[in-house]
């Protein structure tokens, strides 16, 4: 018999008349002494019906099992929820979560102590959530997130707009059209229907938010450090593109905080492809007990627990990660110093350099790159052996290094710089080359030069004048290995990561006001977490109620069209799933398209498709979505499509053509 007891579906009712869907898992035991219990809330727009219904399998019976009411939420029109979701992270979002709170912890099961659990989506809005001090919300768990939407998000990164901002738009406007469970709500047609013809094309609202505005700053955690009172455990993955929110929520909140970060990609720690996992599970419940059941007055945990990645030949696929796992009490941390290299002709030394460089790279820069956020797709996410961007690239070598230097923080890169043109993005990168010439990325950042003053205020650079700037890289933990050398890789392109600038652009370094400041660790420290206290123990496997029809697939190539451009193609099929309980089909495939000529920023195109099945019993619904993007000189060019089909008949198409005008970007 199970130790816990499934609700897979209910209707929680909001003060404005709509109802969410949710699932629940509730503790169970002989005594029936389990109840009031807290409980534990996760809150996504990803359909709890289909969508992450394996992982929720898999996560929340554990929980249960050690007497936590778990608590699997759709968010306002998505799966079998009431309503519309017209953006990320709403005031209706938002609001309608806290009320989801209230609302758990007034029920007879609950004791009033609330937790929240997230990745990504979650991670989010579950530090947004608690920006607004719901009182049952004690602590959180947040995975794989921002504390920055402007700045550190999927739209854009230093200012610079990246190609996953159209991406994302094309995801979200595929999972978004997907129609309710027929076998739940007989209005299953009308609700679909209704949310169709509201459906949003998310990047024409994006695109017109290039700068850091009252948009984005809506939902950042870093407007308000003190708004957060829960207690806030951060965890994320050197490999994912959110390496920065664990970092700079410990050093930033006043309430309890500790941090977590390994080897991993954009995924739960014990579900993740990268080894070592981590023991998230085990983790995670002792942060629950300690501020959900009060188990313990005070948390125990270092400030920051952290695997420090070594040197691995890559090839772009998924593989264990060399390394080990370190431990800093307090954060920042005063195991910590700046180790300086001035650039200079010669590369990375000692002192100043001088002289200038100019730096002016073609538009095909960046192949190496792999995907910006590795873990949302199937193959093929991660970045390659870095010569062939290396070599197009501005690089500074050091010297062979006489013994190890560990890293762990932001590096921080200061330059003086004179442009061509006014719009400019410089992209660096940290790289650790073998002997053999074997680069692997440590890692990047790119920056929107007109942003030298502040993201929210950007100016025009005006050609031939000389302006100073500093500005942090993503957070990594890197071991470089004696004999290896560090090198600076820098650029003004970076695709298909990034969406080029209108011109071909020079920029000019000044190399006397030039130089890399890296955050080194010092050696030898008795802190450090010994490998028999590794944190990589496996969770208990998962479990869940799926079969595959078909296996998930993926595949990536390049090749030169007929027009000269670069093209590169990416195929992932998610796999066809059935439902063991209760039949519910799903089948998800994406296709990309990225092509530009390495002479020309105005040729960059976005070709994106998606194509989603739901089935229920004589009941088959597809939707295809499709983004066409491109841009001038003066402005992106958006061609965007729906089309729903139901039993292989027409059942509502949309289409959007807009010219939205390109502002530093």
């Amino acid at each position: 018999m199970a130790n816990f007891l499934e609700t897979p579906n209910f209707f929680i009712p909001l003060s404005d008349g709509r109802k969410l869907s949710a699932r629940m898992w509730q503790p169970v035991s002989n005594s029936n002494s389990n109840f009031p219990a807290p409980s534990i809330l996760e809150y996504l727009p990803y359909r709890k019906r289909d969508g992450t219904a394996l992982r929720d399998e898999g996560n929340h019976p554990s929980f249960a099992s050690k007497g936590y009411v778990c608590i699997r939420v759709d968010l306002p029109g998505q799966g079998d929820s009431d309503g519309l979701m017209l953006d990320e992270y709403t005031e209706d979002e938002l609001s309608t979560g806290h009320e989801v709170i209230n609302w758990i912890a007034n029920q007879e099961w609950s004791n009033g102590n609330v937790g929240m659990i997230g990745i990504s989506w979650g991670g989010f809005n579950g530090l947004q959530i608690a920006m607004r001090k719901p009182s049952p919300l004690k602590a959180i768990v947040t995975v794989c997130s921002t504390v920055d939407r402007y700045a550190d998000d999927i739209h854009y990164m230093g200012g610079c707009l990246l190609t996953d901002n159209f991406a994302w738009s094309q995801q979200m406007l595929a999972y978004s059209s997907r129609p309710p469970d027929p076998e739940l709500r007989k209005d299953w047609k009308k609700v679909w229907k209704n949310r169709l013809e509201n459906q949003p094309a998310h990047i024409l609202t994006w695109l017109k938010h290039p700068t850091r505005d009252a948009f984005w700053k809506h939902g950042s955690v870093c407007e308000d450090w003190n708004s957060i009172e829960c207690a806030v455990l951060a965890v994320g993955g050197w490999a994912d593109q959110y390496t920065n929110a664990p970092p700079q929520l410990i050093e930033n909140l006043q309430a309890p905080c500790s941090a977590w970060i390994g080897p991993w990609e954009h995924k739960y720690p014990n579900i993740a492809t990268i080894e070592p996992k981590g023991n998230f599970f085990q983790e995670t419940l002792n942060w629950f007990d300690c501020f959900l059941k009060q188990e313990n007055t005070s948390h125990s945990l270092p400030a920051l627990r952290a695997y420090i990645n070594s040197f691995d030949p890559p090839n772009g696929k998924w593989r264990p990660r060399p390394g080990r796992w370190i431990k800093e009490p307090i954060w920042p941390s005063s195991n910590i110093t700046s180790r300086i290299f001035y650039l200079s002709q010669n590369g990375l030394s000692s002192s100043s350099g001088s002289g200038k460089k100019n730096i002016n790279t073609p538009q095909n820069l960046g192949l190496a790159s792999g995907h910006n956020c590795p873990g949302m797709r199937i193959e093929h996410e991660l970045p390659d052996d870095q010569r062939r961007d290396d070599e197009i690239a501005v690089c500074f070598d050091s010297e062979s290094l006489i013994e190890d230097l560990e890293v762990l923080g932001a590096p921080k890169l200061e330059i003086e710089f004179s442009v061509d043109k006014p719009d400019a993005y410089l992209i660096t990168r940290i790289c650790e080359v073998s002997p053999e010439g074997v680069s692997e990325r440590v890692s990047f950042r790119p920056f929107n030069l007109s942003h030298h003053i502040s993201h929210e205020f950007p100016e025009k650079l005006v050609p031939g004048k000389f302006y100073k700037v500093a500005f942090d890289l993503n957070h990594c933990g890197w071991r470089l290995k004696k004999g290896n050398k560090l090198r600076l890789a820098l650029s003004t392109t970076y695709w298909p990561i990034i969406w080029p600038v209108p011109e071909v652009v020079n920029v000019k370094l000044n190399l006397k006001n030039c130089c890399l400041i890296l955050p080194q660790r010092r050696k030898g420290l008795n802190q450090d977490i010994d490998k028999d206290q590794s944190l990589d123990n496996i969770t208990p496997p998962m479990k869940h109620k799926w079969k595959y029809l078909s296996s998930p697939s993926g595949k990536r190539s390049e090749k030169i069209n007929n027009n000269n451009q670069i093209v590169i193609e990416t195929y992932d099929d998610f796999g066809h799933l059935k439902s063991n309980d209760h039949g519910l089909e799903q089948h998800m495939q994406v296709w990309h398209e990225y092509s530009i000529k390495e002479d020309d920023p105005l040729s960059a195109r976005l070709t994106a498709r998606w194509e989603t099945l739901t089935k229920r019993d004589q009941h088959e619904m597809i939707v295809k979505t499709k983004h066409d993007i491109s841009s001038d000189k003066n402005y992106f060019q958006c061609k965007i499509s729906l089309s729903a089909y139901l039993n292989n008949k027409i059942f509502f198409e949309k289409n959007w053509k807009e010219k939205i005008p390109r502002k530093h970007q």
